[in-house]
C-alpha cells in the first residue's frame, strides 16, 4: 500500500504522461525520422522522468527536462544507427556487384531534407519551427546556450531552403508541413 505522498506523485506523473506523450513521441519522430522507434523513444523517456519524478516535478519547466531526455535518447539512437550504417557499408563495400547510376528521387519532402541535418541544427529547426518553442525554451530542452538555438537554427534553414532548392524568404514548417501526433527516418 503506497503513501499519500508516493499515490499524489503517481496521480501526478500519470497526468503528466496524458499531457505530453504524443508531443515528445512527435518530437522523437522528428528528430530520429523513425515512426516506429519514436513511441518507443517517447515511452522510454517517460520511464526515465519517473525514476527522476520528485526532481522532475520540482524543476522550473519539467517539459523542457521531458524534451531534453527525449532529446539525448534520439541522439544515442541516432549515433548507434550511424555505426551500424558504417558496418553494414563497409561490409558490402568489398562486394563486386554495385549498381552504376542508382536511381536518385527528384522530389525532396520537408522530412527528407530534415533528416539530412546535422542533429543539432535539426533539432533546433524542430523544436523552434514545428513546436513554435522560443529561443530560450529550445535552449533549456538541448542544454546549449541561445546564441547556439540562433546560429544553429539559422544555419539549419539555410540549408533546409539549399535542399528544398526553394528562393522563398524562409522555409515554414506548419503542422502540415511535418508529422503531427505518432512518430520517421534516418541521420547521417
Amino acid at each position: 500500500m503506497g503513501t499519500l505522498v508516493d499515490d499524489a506523485a503517481s496521480v501526478e506523473f500519470h497526468a503528466f504522461f496524458e499531457r505530453h506523450y504524443a508531443e515528445l513521441a512527435r518530437l522523437a519522430h522528428l528528430l530520429t525520422g523513425e515512426p516506429d522507434a519514436a513511441d518507443d523513444l517517447a515511452a522510454d523517456a517517460l520511464l526515465a522522468l519517473w525514476h527522476r519524478w520528485d526532481r522532475v516535478r520540482a524543476a522550473d519547466r519539467p517539459t523542457a527536462y521531458a524534451r531534453g531526455v527525449v532529446a539525448n535518447l534520439a541522439r544515442t539512437r541516432i549515433r548507434a544507427a550511424v555505426r551500424e550504417r558504417r558496418r553494414i557499408t563497409l561490409v558490402w563495400s568489398q562486394r563486386e556487384d554495385r549498381a552504376e547510376n542508382p536511381d536518385i528521387p527528384g522530389t525532396v519532402d520537408v522530412q527528407q531534407a530534415l533528416r539530412l541535418l546535422p542533429f543539432r541544427k535539426r533539432a533546433c529547426v524542430v523544436l523552434r519551427h514545428a513546436f513554435d518553442l522560443s529561443e530560450k525554451d529550445t535552449a533549456l530542452a538541448l542544454g546549449v546556450s541561445v546564441g547556439t538555438v540562433k546560429s544553429q537554427t539559422s544555419k539549419g534553414m539555410a540549408e533546409l531552403k539549399r535542399l528544398l532548392g526553394t528562393d522563398e524568404a524562409s522555409v515554414r514548417m506548419h503542422a502540415g508541413a511535418l508529422p503531427t501526433g505518432g512518430t520517421g527516418g534516418r541521420d547521417r
